[in-house]
């Protein structure tokens, strides 16, 4: 069976935002880095929770974006072929990292959780939503009760279980990085056929909608051209 056609401008929206919220996130970061800020800033205050969010909002919306592609049944063509470009992009950072960031380079940041979360939730296709809900408050829940110096191991990073936070610019392992994805799958399967009255609608924001079609091309490009912006400033006003 295939599923309706036509976006979800609603969907789309939220997803632009949250690709905002991440360049503002990323924006102060720079400007810290470059010394315009102090060096702390994003540490403190309501910044880590910002980037909290940011990083499950665009899981949450992943789970909710697996329902609407593959609830009317797994289009494995189109699964295949988006998970690829997924791992693609998820090397591309670890390696990318690797050379730009030392000890911090990237080997399960917020693509790596992507794609595996997206594999997992396969599974979750046929559960009842109530169900994959109460998976998702257990797995969030996980981590507190669950660690373990056992799990501090370089080949368990992906589980996030271990008592030591690895030295990462960027972390979002399975546990608890799961509990987004899954709501976000689990709300949009109780949400059910409703979910057709919203295709073409909203179709005025149609441009306004236009990043969040667009999120991974963005996500790659944003902070090269970030740095670069901002270090070009500094170079012509000698900050």
């Amino acid at each position: 069976m295939t599923p309706p056609s036509g976006r979800i401008i609603a969907v789309d929206l939220a997803r632009t935002g949250a690709l905002l919220a991440m360049v503002v996130f990323h924006a102060t970061y720079d400007l810290a880095l470059f010394g315009h800020l102090p060096a702390d800033t994003v540490f403190t205050g309501i910044w880590p929770y910002w980037a909290r969010g940011t990083a499950g909002s665009f899981l949450f919306l992943a789970g909710v974006s697996l329902w609407l592609g593959h609830g009317h049944g797994i289009r494995w063509g189109s699964f295949g072929k988006r998970l690829g470009v997924l791992v693609a992009a998820a090397t591309a950072v670890s390696v990318g990292t690797f050379y730009g960031l030392g000890a911090g380079w990237i080997r399960f940041g917020i693509l790596h959780s992507i794609a595996l979360c997206s594999v997992i939730g396969l599974g979750f296709l046929r559960v009842p939503g109530l169900v994959t809900l109460g998976v998702a408050v257990a797995v969030f829940m996980a981590p507190s009760y669950l660690r373990d110096v056992a799990f501090n191991g370089p080949g368990w990073i992906w589980l996030g279980l271990g008592t030591e936070r690895p030295p990462m610019a960027d972390y979002e392992p399975v546990l608890p990085w799961l509990a987004p994805f899954l709501g976000g799958l689990g709300l949009a399967k109780l949400y059910g056929g409703r979910w057709d009255a919203w295709r073409g609608r909203m179709a005025g924001l149609a441009w306004l909608a236009w990043p969040g079609q667009h999120s991974l091309v963005i996500y790659l490009a944003h902070q090269p051209l970030l740095i670069g912006l901002i270090w070009a400033g500094s170079r012509v006003f000698g900050g």
